[in-house]
């Protein structure tokens, strides 16, 4: 991997876990073009790394000590909005990555993903632009408006019928439970599919849960 630059790209990487700083390194060592200065646990640490070691890049994990991923990026981007921030987490949710996103992180990669999509994603933010891990659905991230709390808008019937699903009631128990017709269950549940993008009941309950709607 090469950049247009000649001098190396600074890479500070902020983690609890020393493991993903030795898998970093591990990727790497190979490219001198990249450079990791610096390796920090805990959020309230990282400001004062970056005044001192003034990296390019920042691979940040959301969950940390003393102050989360995405506050330490609201801190980050107020002061140097120039620094490129990839959130490094196994946190697979694609309202959570839109809410990084609109507060400044260039790229969301999840900590499964294989060294391939490591390299792409630091790519993608160097030349300017967003990365979102191919483990998430990207058409649902954008649908997302986390400033104005813009989820897939539900009626209070469906949520009851998305519930109920969620749990492993059949239609007709649902239709029983709620005292609705079957056909009208049978009506909710389409939409449903259609709202969340799902195309069987194993990803309309896995979308329920990544978007927090149950």
């Amino acid at each position: 991997m090469s950049f247009e630059s000649t001098i190396p790209l600074k890479i500070l990487v902020v983690d609890d876990h020393s493991l993903i700083y030795d898998g970093l390194s591990s990727c790497l060592a190979p490219y001198p073009d990249m450079q990791l200065v610096g390796f920090v646990e805990d959020g309230l640490s990282v400001y004062q790394q970056c005044l001192s070691l003034q990296p390019d890049l920042v691979f940040m994990d959301l969950k940390l000590p003393k102050m989360n991923g995405i506050e330490v990026v609201k801190q980050l981007k107020s002061r140097w909005p120039e620094i490129l921030i990839i959130m490094l987490t196994a946190v697979a949710e694609e309202k959570t990555a839109r809410e990084a996103l609109d507060i400044g992180a260039n790229g969301y990669l999840l900590k499964n993903s294989p060294k391939s999509t490591l390299f792409a994603a630091i790519k993608t933010v160097v030349r300017g632009k967003t990365f979102i891990d191919p483990g998430l659905d990207e058409q649902q991230i954008h649908a997302f408006d986390t400033e104005t709390n813009d989820l897939p808008i539900l009626t209070h019937r469906e949520k009851q019928v998305l519930g109920l699903i969620c749990e492993g009631l059949r239609n007709r128990d649902i239709a029983e439970g709620l005292v609705i017709s079957l056909k009208t269950v049978e009506s909710h549940r389409t939409n449903l599919m259609r709202k969340l993008n799902a195309h069987n009941v194993a990803e309309l309950i896995s979308r329920a849960d990544r978007l927090g709607l149950r």
